[in-house]
């Protein structure tokens, strides 16, 4: 049963913010410009460091998210789920999602994320768990919440809800924030691998988390990805 499979498969997350080079272009019979870049490297000794997250998100606030199949916008909303929004918060102050899988993704369901395609990142986070929050909302469609394997194993896994996937709310997952742009995209992202192995074609998380990305494009070419996020307010 996919819900079944949903509790049984959670856990872990990556980081980085950078933006994409600029590049002039020359007019005609012009001297070419020099090639500028414009980027943000990411710190990746806070990144090994979860204690450091820390910080007290606003009891509202909105990321836009830039993929491989355009943007979409998740807007956080802190009284739903205190300590989930705080963790989500922290991690894109961090630069945690820069190239970061949509690892396990079954239509009509949902699409799940957060392991770091660094392994040294995912290891740091993996054991870096949140206490549950009572859930306030419901798992409806473009609703977000984290992935867990039981109570208290919330780390940097989430997933976005494709449909009413109301039951969930019982078995303790907790939405900290929906979709309010861009869910289009959300439900266009790459979904042929289906279910992680060894029940489905999609990859192992075990080895996902000890190889990273090194695994997951050399394995699974076809697969999305989050190039980066960023707070817009």
């Amino acid at each position: 049963m996919r819900a079944k499979n949903l509790t049984l498969v959670f856990a872990a997350l990556f980081a980085a913010s950078c933006a994409p080079k600029v590049q002039e272009t020359a007019q005609p019979g012009a001297t070419a410009p020099e090639i500028k870049t414009q980027e943000t490297t990411p710190d990746m000794a806070n990144l090994k460091n979860p204690a450091l997250a820390n910080a007290k998100a606003p009891e509202t606030f909105k990321v836009k998210f830039t993929t491989t199949k355009g943007d979409f916008t998740l807007e956080a909303t802190r009284a739903w789920s205190p300590l989930g929004a705080d963790r989500f918060y922290n991690l894109v102050k961090g630069g945690f999602f820069s190239d970061i899988a949509f690892f396990r993704v079954i239509a009509g369901f949902m699409v799940q994320f957060g392991i770091h395609g660094d392994p040294s990142v995912s290891a740091a986070w993996r054991v870096a768990n949140i206490p549950d929050d009572p859930v306030k909302e419901s798992n409806k469609k473009g609703y977000v919440s984290y992935a867990m394997a039981g109570p208290g194993t919330r780390t940097t896994q989430m997933f976005i809800n494709y449909g009413d996937n109301t039951r969930l709310d019982g078995m303790g997952f907790s939405p900290f924030g929906k979709i309010t742009s861009g869910m289009d995209v959300v439900e266009s992202i790459y979904s042929g691998y289906g279910e992680g192995a060894p029940s489905g074609m999609g990859p192992d998380q075990g080895r996902t988390q000890m190889e990273g990305n090194t695994y997951l494009k050399k394995d699974f070419p076809k697969m999305d990805y989050i190039l980066g996020a960023e707070l817009l307010n």
